[in-house]
């Protein structure tokens, strides 16, 4: 079963009809797949998880990942799904695939932040491109929009990520660009003023490598 927790006009709610369904003894092992839009609180996430398996936040734009699930709940064998699910399936199992060949463009005023993830960008066959502030990263974009996604750090002088995001974001051509938001405080808002600037996505420094190719893969998945 996949579940969103934001069921309309149905007089129960996602949570109830979880624990209801659940309470009947004859579903005690059906395996529940939580997909949703809202961003859920520990105490939510807490409630769930004594019913459901997974629980996948639709934001992330995620749906090679719900089959991804679904597919290993049901036990299904690869071979015998359609040939485009089974690309998808493929795509999403070789990371390399979906980064290899994508061009981005590193935001940082930190020449060391900068090394660092264009050496392990790079190790996954991606092309790299960097600015050391965000007149420069929008003054590159205007000279070569040929980028398919922007690791923007927050904190930066003169004008930050928000205010370039914001900028890049004013472009036509770049109202569907992945931008990823890098900022080395977990303040609490952080999120949102992200998202609110434009970003497409948030992740906290020191950049987890796993965490963040995985925001790539689903960014860049097409």
């Amino acid at each position: 079963m996949v579940l969103d927790l934001g069921l309309k006009n149905s007089g129960m709610s996602g949570f109830d009809l979880l624990e209801k369904v659940k309470s009947d003894p004859e579903n005690h092992d059906l395996p529940i797949i939580i997909y949703t839009g809202t961003e859920l609180s520990p105490e939510d996430e807490t409630r769930i998880k004594k019913y459901a398996e997974t629980i996948i936040v639709k934001d992330v734009k995620s749906p090679e990942r719900l089959l991804d699930e679904t597919a290993l709940f049901l036990h299904r064998i690869e071979a015998k799904l359609p040939e485009q699910k089974r690309k998808m399936l493929e795509h999403l199992h070789d990371a390399d695939s979906v980064v290899a060949g994508k061009s981005v463009l590193v935001v940082d005023d930190d020449v060391r932040n900068i090394f660092s993830l264009t050496s392990m960008l790079e190790d996954h066959g991606m092309y790299v491109r960097f600015a050391e502030n965000g007149k420069q990263a929008i003054e590159q974009l205007k000279e070569d929009p040929n980028v398919d996604a922007v690791l923007m750090d927050v904190m930066m002088p003169e004008m930050d990520g928000y205010e370039t995001t914001k900028a890049i974001r004013a472009m036509d051509q770049f109202k569907a660009l992945p931008i990823i938001a890098l900022t080395a405080k977990a303040m609490k808002g952080d999120r949102e003023k992200c998202i609110a600037a434009g970003a497409s996505d948030y992740i906290t420094k020191p950049v987890d490598t796993d965490q963040l190719l995985s925001l790539l893969r689903v960014w860049l998945y097409r």
